[in-house]
């Protein structure tokens, strides 16, 4: 992403620190957000109809929204999982719920969950990121040496 910085250092949609912060809250999310769909694919592989096929796959994306976070406002496009398990006492397909974003999380009240940084060594210690159980063995890959 390039961006036109001004002689004060700012752009058109604020300071460069703070679109660098955006861009980088964004990506962490969407990372921690695939790592969660992968580990619920991987955990139902086994699941399969009388045809063989899986009942659980990935479906392309959701459409994007924008989600209230510490660093501001960051589209976000969620992974789409298409569930075709049934729940035997009610009769109604099964659905993935991300535990990361939380429905509604568009909303400045509900946003999503954040948690100090302890992921990277170049975060300041009031750093706020993205995460859950999930999502923190994917970003720990990612851990800098200090």
């Amino acid at each position: 992403m390039l961006s036109v910085v001004n002689n004060d250092g700012t752009t058109e949609t604020g300071s460069l620190m703070d679109n660098i912060v955006r861009e980088d809250a964004r990506r962490m999310l969407a990372a921690a957000l695939e790592a969660e769909v992968n580990q619920y694919i991987a955990e139902l592989a086994d699941q399969r109809d009388e045809t063989g096929r899986c009942l659980v796959v990935r479906n392309g994306h959701h459409a994007e929204r924008t989600v209230t976070t510490a660093a501001g406002p960051i589209p976000v496009k969620a992974p789409r999982v298409n569930d075709k398990r049934v729940d035997a006492e009610t009769g109604e397909r099964k659905r993935f719920s991300s535990q990361i974003l939380a429905p509604g999380a568009e909303s400045p009240r509900r946003s999503v969950r954040s948690f100090p940084c302890s992921t990277c060594t170049d975060c300041p210690p009031a750093t706020s990121f993205p995460h859950s159980s999930s999502s923190s063995a994917a970003l720990q890959g990612s851990r800098r040496p200090p």
